[in-house]
């Protein structure tokens, strides 16, 4: 099978360096079970993936808040944004790196970890 290439590809540190930001910012926040996936290669939609769970509502909304604040902070901003608290799962899609945020229940219908079983972890640092 032939590897995918993203043309748009960012420098290699830049996108890990943002998800190891968007993961310590979510830690921040409590969310829980933060994993990153490395999907160059697999994927034309991004280079990587962080994803984690959230306990509530509100739990969804500062997570959410916070990594939106913490990229904007370093000159990043959401390309587009798709979900809600109220939906149970958000997505933040930095081009390079998308961020998902789901209830646990939410993560365990759509089971991103599951999907994105082949691609490598990304060390994200993050308890």
């Amino acid at each position: 099978m032939a590897k995918l290439v993203n043309k748009f590809q960012q420098h290699e540190e830049d996108f890990i360096v943002d998800a190891k930001r968007m993961g310590a910012l979510a830690a921040e926040r409590k969310a829980l079970d933060i994993y990153g996936y490395d999907v160059r290669g697999l994927t034309l939609v991004a280079d990587a993936l962080v994803v984690c769970s959230v306990s509530s509502e509100p739990h969804l909304k500062a997570v959410m808040n916070a990594v939106v604040d913490g990229m904007k902070a370093v000159g990043r901003r959401p390309l587009h944004v798709e979900g809600n608290a109220r939906s149970g799962w958000v997505v933040l899609d930095y081009g390079a790196v998308v961020f998902h945020a789901f209830r646990v229940e939410a993560r365990e219908f759509y089971d991103l970890d599951g999907l994105w079983a082949d691609a490598s972890k990304l060390e994200l640092d993050v308890d």
